[in-house]
């Protein structure tokens, strides 16, 4: 019975030795301590604290264990027992309190690195949202100015046509991603404000795959790629030409590609860092880090040769990664 009363003796002292200790860690501030830093503190105090547990229990062998020091063992081996004892015990409280506290202040840091890093993309975003509008208002403008005399009934659908645009670009700039089928709707206005103004130069045809509408796209890409190939495949050429958008939905994502004429050496990757010589080459750059932050190296951007005389930009954006969104309202 004595030997048990030892047993709970000491365990009480050190369970109250443990919590001082803990105390003390708190209170020099040792769980921000490197391990470099902090292993030699530790040691110190493990042993003097196994010590200071050796001498507060060494009365209750002496008085509880019912002649246990005396038959058995000398006074100094058990004492130098207790210490050795105490040491390893203490050390593997101290393993386990430091690992536990370092692993979960590696849990919160990497929470907060997370965090950190979606309020970077999310100002990213916006920065780069905030760049990509429609380059072409001022001709637009000046083109319904013409028809207000020409066309009133046209005009009127031109100025509609142009509120519909700019109203989902400024909605857009707070979702990351919208419908493919409200992306192509707008385009389709923005491409009727251009044939106001190229007239029959600019010609149209659409090959949408009809799965294709729901997926979700992030707003203004096919616009960006749109407006690309009217600058280059309809402007720059007198006889002007035909866009063709296709769009087609499979296992992966959706494919999209938009086809004009002109030409092109090779294959070109639009890197997001790349540098911009002009107002839609920074938007193709945009259009690339946009599908770079959201997707990651699962989504491309591409230009490439298509047909002789002809340019395709083809896009990739993968189905599991993308997040449905609702679209903006009218």
């Amino acid at each position: 019975m004595g030997n048990v009363w030892v047993w709970v003796g000491s365990n009480s002292i050190g369970l109250l030795l443990t919590h001082l200790y803990r105390i003390w860690i708190h209170h020099f501030n040792w769980k921000q301590l490197s391990w470099q830093t902090l292993l030699p503190r530790v040691a110190v105090a493990v042993v003097l604290l196994a010590v200071l547990w050796s001498f507060l229990d060494l009365p209750l062998y002496l008085f509880s264990a019912e002649g246990y020091l005396q038959d058995r063992f000398a006074e100094p081996v058990v004492f130098a027992s207790s210490i050795f004892n105490g040491t390893w015990i203490l050390l593997l409280w101290s393993l386990l309190y430091f690992g536990y506290n370092m692993a979960n202040r590696y849990r919160h840091s990497e929470l907060a690195r997370v965090k950190l890093q979606a309020i970077v993309k999310e100002a990213e975003l916006e920065a780069l949202k905030s760049q990509i509008n429609p380059h072409f208002i001022f001709n637009a403008l000046n083109s319904m100015r013409a028809l207000i005399d020409e066309d009133p009934a046209r005009a009127r659908e031109s100025v509609t046509q142009l509120a519909n645009l700019l109203r989902y670009s400024l909605q857009s700039g707070k979702l990351e991603t919208v419908p493919f089928g409200e992306e192509l709707r707008i385009v389709n206005d923005y491409l009727s404000l251009e044939q106001v103004r190229h007239e029959e130069r600019l010609r149209v045809k659409l090959d949408i795959d009809p799965g294709a509408l729901a997926l979700p796209i992030p707003p203004m890409i096919l616009q960006t790629l749109v407006e690309n190939a009217v600058k280059y495949g309809i402007s720059t050429r007198t006889e002007g030409g035909e866009i063709a958008i296709i769009a087609r939905s499979d296992q992966q994502g959706l494919f999209l590609q938009v086809i004009n004429p002109g030409e092109l050496t090779a294959v070109s990757e639009i890197q997001p860092d790349s540098e911009a010589s002009d107002s839609t080459g920074l938007g193709l750059r945009n259009a690339a880090q946009r599908l770079s932050l959201l997707f990651g190296g699962e989504a491309s951007l591409v230009l490439k040769v298509g047909e002789p005389g002809s340019v395709i930009a083809e896009a990739r954006i993968p189905r599991t990664l993308m997040k449905s969104t609702d679209s903006p309202s009218e």
